[in-house]
């Protein structure tokens, strides 16, 4: 019995010993499995504001990719901002590389509108004024910023279209949030829901350069002026590891302070620097690309800074594949690209003082119900932008029934008259100096008054009263004058007076006063159609034949007039892309008729033309035009007259290369024109025309038109592009001349 005792005891032990093994083990395979399934650390990005330098942030986005970084937070300041608001949106590095390769900068800082998006008399006033300052109470003002930021404005919101909805920046893909300064309080402002783009552009509005942005009543500019480094509003976010990249300046000495906006960016340094000593100290992976040699507004050289930002991460790289070690099944996100539609089921406007429901609707283009393209959109804003009525234009893309509201939040310009100044010279009208005094919402809602005046060798004036009513019809009142003195080619009478009196030429003293009334409005969305009701005086002398004048015409003239234009080329003197044209029909009812040869008749011109670039620097545009007069034989006064160039055309003179200001005449003629353009440097032009023309009486009903061209003349110019307006020399000559001409023309004509 004891020996038996004894194995069962042994036994016990053994089952005993065993058993505490296997728990061990069972322990041990537990604490070790829960370590493996840990939850991940979270990582937060933060990125710092330095304008161009931000390019740099790309560069790291895309490290961090290769080497299987997640990204969980994102937190950014100005261009950090811009880059880490793109990256929580759902976009890689590379396609945010492609998306910045594509921006045109220059137009960015400038806010540019396209010529097209900008109506008739707008296009005018941008080609006709080399300064526009507001003036209140007899001071003149400056412009709060260089751009309101609407160029920035309108690529962000195309850009952030698959989260337009979305108000809680917490629900993007990657969460997220920025800094903006509230310039009333000098605090910062974290942004972290609300309107994605209208967020970022908050964050990045650089003083001076961008106006300030309001947003929940708050007045807001670029979060660099108070926190360029938002380290501890990521960590709150929920991040474990931060990974900083710093791109903003240091201080710098005297000799590296020539330019304003260096300046101005150490000025918002001032306070930055000391706290980033602490910031550092948190960062867990800090990365700090080298791009001293850059500054805020090198945007040309995006290309470089981007591989700066490259090097500084990989300088990194086996911290970060320590951070990635766990997830190496990480890919990168990426956006699909396609082309994204609106379909408006609402447009909300806020009330407004002085412009109609009708007068914003008419400038967008675009009505509820509509399905647009963010290009319409971005159109339709630009529109609005382009009249200068609105100091603001903040806009939504709010969801309605399957679709979209635009909430449109318009700022009007407190600013209703302005002084804007011009300058001009070419061989017909010569020098002049063009003031203009502009005064918006005179009488009514939606009107403005513009007078010009040119003061030089020849006085004249332009005045234009208009009320734009949008899609109605509008009304308007212009009354101008011009005048010059020039030896010309013809005696606007077939040519009989000179046979009379054998003589080439006629120094002539023309002055002409026009005053019309009309009534316009948008047709099809694109053309411009109207008609009107012109009274005309026109004056003609010259003291060629007779010491005490010879007066030729001193005849008022009444008539009736319809027009439809179409115009989208992108430049008026030198245009890239585009077409146009332009019709017009008067009738000539009524003449005090001085010479007392006047009949009833009418006029019918139309021009047209186009325009093509090849290989970026060579253009090609192609124009064609004619006109003719029908009715009974009146006066010759009002015909076709051909030659020059470089001058403001009036009544129906043209231009035409080879032959000398004013010196064809007919009333009738057609014409075509070509020319090559190159820019071999940006804003620098080498250009060659032929033009062609036939022009006699009558030259339509006879047939003439369709036979080899009677009249030819060629032209090789450069041209300059400046704030004042084209600056262009050119020779021109024809073969059926013994000399050729040199026309200088300065600035925009008028």
């Amino acid at each position: 019995m004891n020996y038996q005792y004894f194995r069962v005891g042994i036994n016990f032990r053994k089952v005993y010993s065993l058993a505490l093994f296997f728990i061990f083990c069972f322990l041990f395979s537990q604490i070790s499995y829960s370590q493996e399934i840990a939850p991940r650390k979270k990582v937060g990005l933060v990125l710092t504001g330095g304008g161009a330098k931000g390019f740099a942030h790309i560069g790291v986005l895309k490290v961090l990719e290769q080497a299987g970084v997640k990204v969980d937070y994102i937190g950014g300041t100005s261009m950090g901002a811009v880059v880490g608001g793109l990256y929580a949106t759902g976009y890689s590095a590379t396609q945010i590389d492609s998306i910045f390769h594509a921006t045109n900068f220059d137009e960015l800082l400038k806010d540019y509108i396209p010529r097209n998006s900008k109506s008739f008399y707008e296009k005018r006033n941008d080609e006709i004024y080399a300064i526009s300052l507001p003036f209140n109470k007899f001071s003149i003002g400056v412009p709060i910023a260089l751009s309101k930021g609407m160029y920035n404005y309108n690529l962000l919101t195309k850009l952030t279209h698959p989260v337009r909805h979305i108000r809680d920046f917490n629900k993007l893909p990657i969460p997220f949030l920025c800094i903006a300064t509230n310039i009333e309080t000098g605090e910062q402002l974290i942004l972290n829901k609300g309107y994605l783009p209208q967020a970022l552009l908050a964050s990045s509005a650089f003083p001076t350069l961008f106006s300030p942005i309001e947003i929940d009543g708050k007045m807001l500019v670029d979060g660099g002026v108070t926190n360029n480094y938002p380290i501890d509003e990521v960590k709150k976010l929920g991040a474990d590891i931060i990974i900083g990249v710093d791109v903003q300046d240091g201080l710098k000495g005297r000799n590296s302070l020539k330019e304003a906006t260096k300046i101005l960016v150490q000025i918002s340094n001032l306070q930055m620097i000391e706290g980033m000593k602490e910031k550092i100290k948190k960062t867990d992976i800090y990365i700090q690309p080298d791009i001293k040699d850059y500054t805020v507004i090198t945007f040309d050289k995006g290309e470089e800074i981007i591989k700066k930002g490259e090097d500084a991460a990989l300088k990194v790289w086996d911290d970060l594949k320590k951070l990635a070690v766990k997830q190496n099944d990480y890919k990168a996100q990426k956006i699909a690209v396609k082309k994204d539609s609106l379909d408006i089921k609402r447009i909300t406007i806020n009330t407004l003082k002085d412009y109609t429901h009708a007068y914003v609707i008419g400038k967008l283009g675009f009505k509820r119900g509509s399905r647009i393209s963010y290009d319409q959109l971005k159109k339709g804003i630009n529109t609005l932008d382009a009249t200068g009525n609105f100091s603001a234009i903040n806009f939504q893309l709010n969801e309605l029934n399957q679709g979209d509201d635009i909430n449109l939040s318009l700022t009007e310009n407190k600013n209703k008259t302005f002084l804007k100044f011009g300058m001009h010279y070419d061989d017909l009208y010569k020098s002049a100096i063009l003031v203009n005094l502009t005064q918006k919402k005179l009488f009514l809602r939606n009107d403005v008054l513009a007078f010009d005046i040119g003061l030089g060798d020849n006085f004249r004036y332009n005045l234009n009263y208009y009320i734009d009513n949008g899609f109605y019809f509008s009304f308007g009142f212009k009354s101008r004058f011009n005048q010059f003195n020039k030896n010309v080619s013809t005696d606007f009478n077939d040519g009989n007076l000179f046979s009379q009196f054998n003589i080439n030429s006629l120094n002539v003293d023309f002055s002409d006063l026009t005053n019309q009334a009309y009534v316009q409005t948008i047709f099809a969305q694109k053309f411009l159609i109207g008609a009107g009701l012109e009274l005309k005086h026109l004056k003609i002398r010259s003291k060629t034949l007779d010491s005490n004048n010879t007066i030729f015409e001193n005849s008022n003239y009444a008539s009736i007039f319809g027009y439809l234009k179409y115009d989208s080329f992108d430049n008026k003197f030198f245009p890239k892309k585009g077409w146009f044209f332009n019709g017009d029909l008067q009738s000539y009812l009524y003449s005090s008729d001085f010479t007392n040869q006047f009949n009833r008749f009418s006029i019918l011109k139309g021009e047209a033309g186009i325009t093509r670039t090849f290989y970026k620097i060579f253009n090609f545009k192609f124009q064609s035009e004619a006109g003719f007069s029908f009715g009974e034989d009146s006066v010759h006064f009002l015909d076709f007259v051909l030659g020059g160039y470089g001058f403001n055309t009036i009544n129906n003179f043209k231009h035409f290369y080879g032959y000398d200001f004013l010196s064809i005449a007919a009333d009738s003629y057609i014409k075509s024109l070509a020319t090559i353009d190159v820019e071999f440097l940006k804003k620098n032009h080498i250009n060659f025309s032929a033009n062609y023309a036939n022009a006699e009486n009558k030259l339509f009903s006879s047939g003439n038109w369709l036979s080899t061209p009677k009249y030819s003349g060629y032209a090789v110019g450069y041209g300059l592009e400046t704030i004042i307006g084209p600056i262009e020399l050119k020779y021109s000559w024809s073969p059926e001349l013994p000399k050729g001409f040199t026309w200088i023309n300065i600035g925009f004509w008028f």
